[in-house]
């Protein structure tokens, strides 16, 4: 066994643990950065090693670094304005200016047709779009 297998065998086996604090945190992510810049072969040990650090970090991040989700109105408006949609281009989708402007001042709620037509057309999961928001009306 040569001195390269030794060492990946021996990180492979010992020094993972939970990640309670910021400082578990970054030494996780310093461990996983090595793999990034060789990564290793899946179902090798180095390979097993990387993947559990990957989902140590995934969990903590998830748990102390949260991604507010985006409500659907909100998610057509950064489509509109930072992936190059157009609310022209939206109104196309729905078969109505007046629908889509509607929709986009929270007038009126996304049908699953709706829903549908534009996750396919621009490419936005489905989920994300169907998730429950305020119309103006409600917040009275």
């Amino acid at each position: 066994m040569n001195e390269m297998t030794i060492s990946s065998a021996a990180r492979t086996v010992h020094n993972i643990r939970a990640l309670r604090t910021d400082a578990d945190h970054q030494w996780a992510l310093a461990e996983a950065s090595h793999y990034f810049e060789n990564e290793p072969e899946i179902g090798s040990p180095d390979g097993d090693r990387f993947a559990v650090l990957v989902a140590l970090i995934t969990a903590y991040e998830s748990e102390h670094y949260p991604i507010p989700v985006a409500d659907p109105v909100d998610m057509l408006h950064f489509a509109i304005e930072d992936m190059g949609r157009s609310q022209a281009g939206l109104a196309e989708l729905l078969g109505s200016r007046a629908r889509a402007s509607e929709i986009l001042n929270r007038k009126r709620h996304l049908t699953l047709a709706q829903i549908r037509l534009i996750s396919e057309a621009w490419h936005l999961p489905m989920a994300a779009l169907a998730a429950p928001y305020r119309l103006d009306r409600d917040a009275a």
